[in-house]
């Protein structure tokens, strides 16, 4: 029996959100209708695409390997019911694109590939930097849109902004770390565990403020702004990391297992959105971008 696009959706859902629950809760679904097409799924591939344990599932080597076939499996189906929506895609023109380091390969690069599918004789130009620069280059005229982590918006005044992802703090942790069987992990369990701080701009500043309310001053075992240098670090057990779970993938580039818990209490969100002048008429490039960004939104969301 070949694999359906709904046992895609769920699995991706599942793999997305962590739980079957919240996946079915998400899906508007019950859920034994997930269990049973990531049950199904599996037995399709031959594989394991998830551990089961007692807090729930965690994505297999297989199962990450997988998703991202999925995902680009989904993408094309939307694509091709997109083309045949309306009239080809003819339109020509430019559209210049801003991106901050954290979103450039998590949010951007999808959105982008689409994009250039849907309307392949658009010329598009990026440029990746700091949220300040960026918000400048807007109000300036000199982007047509950013994708950035909207959080942290300077000038709201001047910028429209609208959110396509929030992505909550958790804690990464090593293979056999003394919390990951913990029933509940607290801020202040971490009070005494070397941190890896990841400083990308754009979320060196809330972490901060997370960090702030242990009360005591966090020893920070390592400071870089590489995400796969976090993911090598906590993999090896140099120390734990609390970065937003948009960033987070269950395998290092040696291979090494990344888990991956939340934190109780009251943490902030990361918002990834897009951003562009308030009140300048955007191109139908522009315009076209973000209804396609807008889309993806809403199947995710599906």
């Amino acid at each position: 029996m070949a694999f359906t696009l709904r046992q895609l959706q769920y699995f991706v859902a599942v793999a997305e959100q962590g739980t079957v629950s919240r996946a079915a809760q998400n899906l508007s679904i019950s859920q034994s209708a997930v269990t049973e097409a990531i049950k199904e799924l599996e037995g399709d591939l031959g594989v394991a695409l998830f551990d089961r344990h007692a807090r729930g599932l965690s994505i297999t080597h297989k199962g990450h390997q997988f998703l991202r076939h999925a995902t680009k499996i989904l993408a094309d189906v939307s694509d091709a019911r997109r083309s045949f929506s309306g009239e080809p895609a003819t339109a020509t023109g430019r559209l210049q694109l801003g991106v901050t380091s954290l979103v450039a390969g998590y949010v951007l690069s999808d959105l982008l590939a689409r994009y250039r599918r849907a309307w392949p004789a658009v010329d598009v130009s990026a440029i990746e930097d700091n949220g300040d620069y960026l918000e400048h280059l807007l109000v300036g005229g000199e982007l047509d849109v950013a994708v950035t982590v909207i959080s942290n918006l300077r000038d709201r005044m001047a910028l429209q902004a609208e959110i396509l992802e929030v992505s909550p703090y958790r804690l990464w942790l090593p293979l056999g770390h003394r919390l990951v069987d913990a029933d509940s992990i607290a801020l202040s369990d971490l009070s005494a565990e070397p941190l890896i701080m990841l400083t990308i701009d754009e979320i060196e500043e809330s972490t901060g403020k997370l960090l702030a309310a242990l009360g005591t001053r966090p020893h920070v075992a390592f400071r870089t702004r590489s995400v796969e240098a976090v993911r090598s670090l906590v993999a090896t057990g140099a120390g734990v990391a609390l970065l937003p779970d948009l960033v987070y993938r269950p395998w290092s580039l040696e291979g090494d297992r990344i888990e991956s818990r939340d934190i109780s209490g009251a943490l902030p969100v990361v918002q990834v959105g897009m951003v562009w002048r308030r009140g300048s008429v955007l191109s139908q490039t522009a315009r076209d971008f973000i209804a396609l960004a807008q889309g993806q939104r809403m199947q995710r969301g599906r």
